[in-house]
């Protein structure tokens, strides 16, 4: 079976209704029956969508093989020259040009619909017609309402929006599950593993926006040779295989391996596939749609490419809260749950992600849009209540406990015009010797392990004071508060990590310049009491009040406060050396730069949903501190106990001044003074930083 073969139910439901639907959306480009400004907007989207309807049309009939590459760079701009930043400010797809042209009443809700139609196009690459078709059906029903002779009210269009997303939300989990329990969902299987790769038209047949940056990694990635190929998707498939065997969990019982990458990385995927294989495992890739309902700003969750425009995203990331209510969350909670049980039995087969990040994009500081959407205080609420309910649910029926990852980052040729030189670098840092940096990293556990306390400092502008409380060890012959962390998961080497205890967790956290999920952070500060956030603030805008919102949305995740869910020291120098010898510090992706000092993270623990599960370090001593005051409410009330976020906030080396042991008889022991390692063996540690 095939992804058509999956999909075929779908397609012969709405065989009928598609053409009438296209049909009509004809007639809109042409009559002259509602009024304007209306009429334009209407005819633009109805044109938009009779575009989709051409490439689907082009893509099943296989008119699109005989393209040349040429060719389909000019139909890739097409889809999205609408919302490139120089075209963004005279569309329908920006909430501030959408509410000038069309009004207070209609503007930002018609431009929000205009976000979720163009959110079909891989819908249209996949043949997924179904998708298609509704979203057709919802803009001619709301077109009907302004042939009338007068303008409808705000509510009746916003109620139409609330009833389809009510009616149709069954649909999108239903294909959301689908997509990661069902390995014949097999589109971007196939494109992986049946393309041409020294044709990069292949790039293309996602639907996505394609830059340089995809067509020259997949240029690049063709210039090594196998056995490079080869060692790179080994690196990454054993860091999965032993994320499993290292937490004792039986990878022989698993199916279902989730690919996410980049577009251009596919030669090694093909290879890490094969290995996969070997493994028994086959790929899923969960293609999750940017539509409203699923939450805009998560994502697509397996294959990215390049964003056309980022502020066009960051615009419409609220977009959910022209509808979202209590009762549709529960509805969305239900489908979610039915989903699941429909696909029960292959969810329990459901292996986890296994991640390639990229890194090397331009900063991306977003700009406030008055007219863009934002969630009420209520809503902001219920996300975060629908957030933790959905992670019961799926925890209910893919086992955290049963369940790893692994994650991997490599640069893109954005990072400027030594990419290859970084690439190769990263390659290096990305096979590090885990044994060197485990036994120098079993030395610092030996001195934090027995702690009350430890004290972070800053020097110069950082401003960083904090002081963080320890699990105390029962048996320190067995025991361990801390894990020594190389590459298996969490690709590089080069950490040591615990979850502090709330209650004397105290103090001042500060980083001058900081980019976290995407965005750029100034002068971030946390103070922290017991464990909470007490008080936030940066300088991202003019007024407190923007930077409290900001950080609110995107830093917090809506919650009023957040833990710190970890505390970790960053021992891989070789790759703070490598940002400051490329000066890419600020293009260096979380993953990796966590590892280049101390880093504090804010929501659940690294154990979430597994805290019970017994982790040993390679010392054969057990990882104790795998919950906190919060995590350990599961036991009475599951909702209380996570926040569904976690984000790693570092301090460079070179703003960091001392990190010392606090024990409980007073004494002291420094693991890092002035910004350079201390503890006996692990001078190795310091070279790169002295270089």
């Amino acid at each position: 079976m095939s992804y058509q073969e999956v999909l075929k139910p779908y397609r012969e439901e709405v065989a009928e209704r598609y053409p009438l639907v296209m049909e009509r959306l004809e007639q809109i480009e042409t009559e002259e029956t509602v009024a304007e400004p209306y009429r334009d907007y209407f005819r633009k989207v109805a044109q938009f969508l009779q575009m989709l309807k051409k490439e689907e049309e082009v893509l099943t009939g296989g008119g699109a093989d005989k393209r040349t590459f040429e060719e389909w760079q000019k139909v890739n701009h097409g889809l999205y020259e609408e919302i490139l930043p120089e075209n963004y400010g005279k569309s329908y797809a920006n909430p501030a040009f959408a509410e000038e042209v069309l009004g207070d009443t209609f503007g930002k809700m018609f431009s929000a619909l205009y976000a979720d139609i163009r959110s079909l196009i891989p819908c249209a690459y996949q043949g997924r017609i179904y998708e298609i078709t509704i979203f057709c059906e919802l803009l001619v029903e709301i077109y009907n309402c302004f042939e009338a002779e007068e303008i409808p009210e705000e509510k009746e269009i916003q109620q139409i929006i609330y009833w389809f997303y009510h009616d149709y939300g069954e649909l999108f989990m239903e294909i959301n599950v689908l997509s990661m329990t069902c390995s014949e969902l097999d589109y971007v299987t196939k494109i992986i593993m049946n393309s041409d790769l020294e044709d990069l038209s292949y790039l293309y047949r996602y639907g996505s926006y394609i830059t340089e940056n995809e067509i020259k990694t997949a240029r690049f990635l063709n210039s090594l040779s196998g056995e490079q190929i080869q060692a790179m998707a080994d690196t990454y498939t054993e860091g999965y295989r032993i994320g499993f065997e290292v937490t004792g969990k039986d990878l022989s019982k698993k199916k279902y391996v989730d690919l996410r990458y980049n577009i251009g990385f596919e030669r090694m995927m093909r290879a890490a596939v094969s290995n996969f294989a070997k493994m028994g495992l086959k790929p899923v890739v969960p293609r999750i749609e940017n539509f409203s309902y699923n939450g805009r700003d998560n994502g697509t969750m397996a294959v990215e490419s390049t964003q056309p425009n980022r502020q066009y995203l960051y615009d419409h990331k609220a977009d959910r809260a022209m509808y979202l209510d209590k009762a549709l969350v529960e509805r969305r909670l239900e489908s979610l749950k039915t989903a699941y049980e429909n696909r029960k039995e292959d969810a329990v087969l459901y292996a986890g992600p296994a991640v390639v990040e990229v890194f090397g994009e331009a900063g991306f500081e977003p700009k406030g849009n008055p007219s863009a959407y934002q969630y009420s205080e209520k809503q902001q609420k219920l996300n975060v209540y629908a957030a933790n309910m959905e992670s019961q649910i799926t925890n209910e029926h893919i086992h955290g406990e049963e369940r790893s990852f692994t994650i991997i980052a490599y640069p893109i040729p954005e990072i400027g015009p030594k990419f290859e030189e970084i690439f190769e670098k990263t390659v290096e840092i990305n096979t590090l010797d885990y044994k060197l940096y485990q036994n120098m990293q079993q030395k610092i556990i030996d001195v934090l392990d027995g702690a009350e306390y430890v004290h972070i400092t800053g020097k110069g502008a950082n401003k960083t004071d904090l002081t963080v409380a320890i699990h105390p060890l029962q048996n320190p012959e067995k025991e361990s508060a801390f894990e020594n962390c190389v590459a298996d998961v969490n690709i590089p080497v080069g950490e040591v990590f615990t979850s502090p205890v709330l209650k004397g967790t105290n103090g001042h956290l500060h980083v001058t310049e900081v980019f976290l999920n995407g965005l750029k952070y100034l002068d971030l500060a946390l103070d922290f009491k017991d464990g909470m956030i007490a008080s936030y603030t940066c300088k991202n805008f003019d007024t407190e009040e923007e930077n409290q919102a900001f950080l609110k949305e995107n830093l917090l995740m809506h919650h009023e406060t957040l833990p710190m869910g970890e505390f970790a020291i960053g021992t891989n120098t070789t790759a703070y050396k490598m940002g400051i010898e490329y000066e890419i510090q600020d293009k260096l992706p979380i993953l990796i730069a966590e590892k280049t000092g101390p880093h504090f993270a804010v929501g659940d623990t690294c154990y979430s949903w597994a805290e019970d599960t017994a982790v040993f370090n390679p010392d054969g001593k057990e990882i104790i501190a795998r919950e906190n005051e919060i995590s350990a409410k599961r036991k009475e009330d599951v909702e209380k106990a996570y926040f569904n976020c976690h984000t790693d906030i570092t301090i460079p080396y070179d703003e960091l001044n001392n990190i010392t042991v606090i024990y409980k008889d007073g004494t002291t022991a420094d693991v890092i003074c002035d910004g350079k390692f201390v503890v006996a063996g692990t001078e190795e540690l310091n070279k790169p930083l002295n270089e």
